[in-house]
């Protein structure tokens, strides 16, 4: 905790944020010796936080892809965002269980009701399993943990399905990036394919926003 506590306060971190959430290549590449805390945090954050808009499909891609360029080998990688996963989802779980629905509100910039409803019908569909789903599907798995943790599922299950989801994403995103890592074009081309990741992840939240807008005119 108290390495985490350090790079969060570090030049090199503040530095690494501010130059640009949408090139997580720059973001790695910036980040130097704190490389690794920096996965870790925004891993975390996106979730624990319940801040929806951090790169995180995209940071394990790149951060796999660059990994001989960061110095950062794929298990290490794997484990420390499958922790960072869990974790977070720990938190958001307990904001849900304590907070419940009062934490969103309609006319919120980050905690809006529709991202609550939109995560419980998700949840509804699918169970406890959508922990698992929801770990690949931008915005929802920030806020599946709080709906779980406003329901009924006893804590065990919620437990076990919260380590699968958070250890199968992190190893596919890592891994993926890895083995395409070795294609010559996608070698060459590492920022133009993590700004794609970025705009395709990008792109469900800004449907729905066209749609929010469409409604309200």
């Amino acid at each position: 905790m108290s390495l985490f506590v350090t790079a969060f306060h570090a030049p090199a971190f503040h530095h690494a944020v501010a130059a640009s959430i949408l090139d997580p290549s720059a973001l790695l590449t910036g980040s130097g010796p704190w490389v690794l805390a920096v996965i870790v945090g925004f891993v975390f954050i996106e979730t624990g936080l319940l801040f929806p808009f951090l790169p995180g499909d995209s940071l394990l891609f790149t951060a796999a892809l660059l990994s001989a360029t960061i110095a950062l080998p794929i298990p290490v990688l794997i484990i420390s965002a499958s922790i960072a996963a869990i974790a977070g989802d720990q938190v958001g779980y307990l904001i849900g269980k304590r907070l419940g629905r009062r934490l969103f509100k309609p006319d919120a910039r980050i905690f809006k009701t529709k991202y609550l409803d939109q995560a419980d019908a998700f949840f509804a569909k699918y169970g406890a399993q959508s922990l698992v789903l929801a770990r690949f599907v931008p915005i929802v798995r920030t806020f599946v943990p709080p709906i779980v943790g406003m329901s009924h599922l006893r804590y065990r299950r919620f437990l076990l399905w919260n380590v699968v989801g958070g250890v199968a994403w992190a190893t596919i995103a890592s891994l993926a990036g890895f083995w395409l890592g070795r294609i010559p074009f996608i070698a060459n081309h590492v920022d133009l394919i993590a700004v794609g990741i970025v705009v395709v992840s990008v792109v469900p939240i800004a449907i729905e926003m066209l749609r929010a807008r469409r409604s309200k005119a």
